[in-house]
């Protein structure tokens, strides 16, 4: 089971059908959408500002979601994959986003629909990553825009997947 604490009384809820690997952590102010994943050793705190999730989200093993105090909550769309050891630190994923393994999405950036962040990419404090965009490199910077029917086919293909194999480890 995962470690679920509430903070200052606010409990983390969840949507229908989610799955939270046996050692994710997630605390405070935590609200998730239907269909989401959280993998082996996540951390979801929600301990100093709020955290929103919204539906066929998952966040691959090792990430780590957190916000400023008072200053900076994370809220994250439908349709978002966030990959293995990544950082997702006070800041807005529009739907259907992928952010790659390693990267770092910092205070206030946004990061606009039907876009990727790359593996390894850093988004600066304060970023706008315009919808349809990828973004690649320290600090990351705009390298092309996306497909639209092979982004659309790729992003669905990913949160489908999740779901399928949260389904594995229900059973």
């Amino acid at each position: 089971m995962a470690l679920i604490l509430p903070v200052k009384g606010i409990h983390p809820r969840f949507g229908k059908n989610c799955f939270l690997a046996e050692n994710s952590t997630i605390t405070g102010d935590v609200v998730m959408g239907d269909d989401c994943s959280i993998w082996f050793t996540t951390v979801v705190r929600g301990d100093v500002h709020s955290i929103r999730v919204g539906n066929k989200v998952n966040i691959q093993d090792g990430a780590i979601i957190h916000c400023t105090y008072q200053k900076a909550p994370v809220s994250i769309g439908n349709n978002v994959s966030i990959g293995h050891r990544a950082i997702v630190h006070g800041c807005t994923l529009h739907n259907n986003v992928l952010i790659g393994m390693g990267a770092i999405i910092m205070d206030h950036a946004v990061i606009g629909e039907n876009s990727v962040i790359a593996a390894g990419a850093v988004v600066l404090e304060n970023t706008i990553v315009k919808p349809g965009s990828i973004y690649a490199g320290i600090p990351a910077k705009k390298v092309k825009g996306t497909d639209p029917a092979a982004f659309k086919e790729m992003i669905e293909r990913i949160s489908n997947n999740y779901v399928m194999y949260s389904e594995w480890y229900k059973k």
